[in-house]
């Protein structure tokens, strides 16, 4: 009988401490570490980081929290993750779209980079280098304190921008490229397919796009050309006066200006143009005289 009491008293304190258990992993409590997420619009494209943000609080970070010379996940909690939208490259190394889980390896002169084809992992405690999709070395550079660990974007261009793993005083950065050209160009051989017979603006945007970014001039002529066959207006005539001053044609470049703005007289959003029209007169002019 007093086994059979003692049987009872575990198998009490079992299934009680077990339904303890249970109920503690379904307290909603905040993380030491908290999630953070980052994008940035790089042109056309998408760079995302998802990842967990450590403190300092009082400790020394690197070479001692954060061991030189071993994998770590850039973060805390489930390993870092970086997304891309369309192919990139990363410091000139080409990495095609998805997403990656991304490690580093500090060092106290140069840190690897790793991006990891296995996205979803618990820290680097599983991280197997035969899924690496690139390494690449960059070297760190000191910076202004940072208690939480992030992630941020700088120097953003229609192209390409900074990545910053800031922590502590340290900063280190590599830099992601997307080729925009090449995007925005098919963007516009879709678009004049589906263009309709009486769709002017679709022609003249393409053309402004190119005149803006001084590629594919002799195919945005025929753009902005098919555009004023379509529907002469300022915005197209002032389009194609760009074309021309790209290629130094100052006299038929004003030209189209004033055309421009006899048009635009009657045309409401003329006045949203007018100082883009006006700059570019003054342009020409001076290298005229």
């Amino acid at each position: 009988m007093k086994r059979f009491s003692i049987y009872i008293c575990l198998l009490v304190l079992f299934v009680f401490s077990t339904l303890n258990g249970l109920l503690a992993q379904q307290v909603d409590l905040p993380r030491i570490s908290q999630k953070a997420s980052v994008m940035q619009r790089i042109g056309l494209l998408d760079v995302t980081i998802n990842y967990s943000r450590p403190n300092v609080k009082g400790r020394k970070i690197w070479g001692d929290l954060v061991p030189y010379n071993q994998v770590w996940r850039a973060g805390a909690d489930d390993a870092t993750t970086i997304s891309f939208s369309d192919d990139a490259s990363l410091n000139g190394n080409i990495i095609p779209a998805g997403k990656y889980a991304l490690f580093t390896i500090p060092g106290e002169n140069e840190w690897t980079i790793i991006i990891n084809k296995t996205a979803k992992q618990w820290g680097a405690f599983n991280y197997d280098e035969s899924k690496d999709q690139l390494r690449f070395k960059v070297k760190p550079s000191q910076a202004k304190f940072t208690e939480s660990m992030g992630f941020d974007f700088s120097d953003v261009t229609t192209s390409s921008a900074n990545i910053n793993l800031r922590w502590e005083n340290l900063k280190v950065t590599f830099t992601v490229n997307f080729d925009i050209d090449a995007k925005a160009y098919s963007n516009i051989k879709k678009a004049f397919q589906n263009a309709a017979p009486d769709d002017w603006s679709t022609y003249a945007y393409a053309a402004n796009y190119a005149a803006d970014n001084k590629v594919h001039a002799d195919e945005a002529m025929e753009w902005v050309e098919k555009s004023i066959s379509i529907k002469p207006a300022f915005y197209n005539y002032f389009v194609k006066a760009k074309l021309l001053a790209n290629r130094n044609k100052i006299k038929e470049a004003l030209n189209f200006i004033k055309e421009s703005r006899q048009l635009g007289k009657n045309d409401p959003d003329y006045k949203d143009y007018r100082p883009q029209i006006d700059l570019l007169a003054n342009e020409l002019k001076a290298k005229r005289k």
